[in-house]
């Protein structure tokens, strides 16, 4: 049993998976192809990737591939607490450069699915933070891109309460949406 929202953009859920405890702990079913097709998620997961980050307000994003290795991605958190974000970067989408956001937790046991065409990021909230997600489509370096974090045209209202955010050097040097030309168009599959 899953229990699936969508959130203001709505090709973005958040999908909480039920778990069944007892005095021992507990038992979940994270991820279900056919309960997920149940609710009108059809995807073909590719790969598992896994993410430690040491240090609170550790920003990873805003990050994605290019066709033919755009990702969708179901994303949750394994210990910790982020912020997760997705940003619309689909030319003639209603809700083109509009972000959302959610908190993930290992407690609160919810994950968000961010749609091929969508720029991702996280912000780390607590220290030793450990983030697993299924994505549609293996990494390709060729394909890879990134947006910056704090582009004053998307302003994402992350939550660094006055700290600096610990940045790749990639992420560092990423570019504005308004200064690339997305190769996701609203309505087309992104494959």
């Amino acid at each position: 049993m899953l229990e699936v929202r969508k959130l203001d953009i709505p090709e973005v859920l958040e999908i909480t998976p039920r778990r069944f405890g007892d005095d021992r702990g507990f038992f979940s079913e994270t991820f279900n192809r056919m309960r997920l097709a149940e609710n009108d998620v059809a995807v073909d997961w590719m790969q598992d990737n896994q993410s430690y980050s040491a240090e609170a307000f550790t920003l990873r994003g805003l990050h994605y591939q290019e066709p033919p290795f755009a990702q969708d991605k179901l994303v949750r958190v394994l210990r910790g607490r982020i912020l997760d974000v997705a940003v619309d970067i689909r030319a003639g989408s209603p809700t083109f450069r509009r972000w959302v956001a959610l908190e993930l937790s290992a407690d609160a046991f919810n994950q968000i699915l961010v749609p091929a065409g969508f720029a991702h990021g996280f912000l780390t909230l607590e220290p030793h933070t450990e983030v697993f997600y299924k994505v549609s489509a293996p990494y390709s370096g060729q394909h890879d891109r990134s947006i910056r974090f704090d582009d004053p045209d998307i302003a994402i209202a992350w939550p660094l309460e006055g700290h600096t955010p610990v940045l790749s050097a990639k992420d560092e040097a990423a570019p504005r949406l308004a200064d690339i030309q997305t190769p996701f168009v609203f309505g087309e599959t992104a494959a």
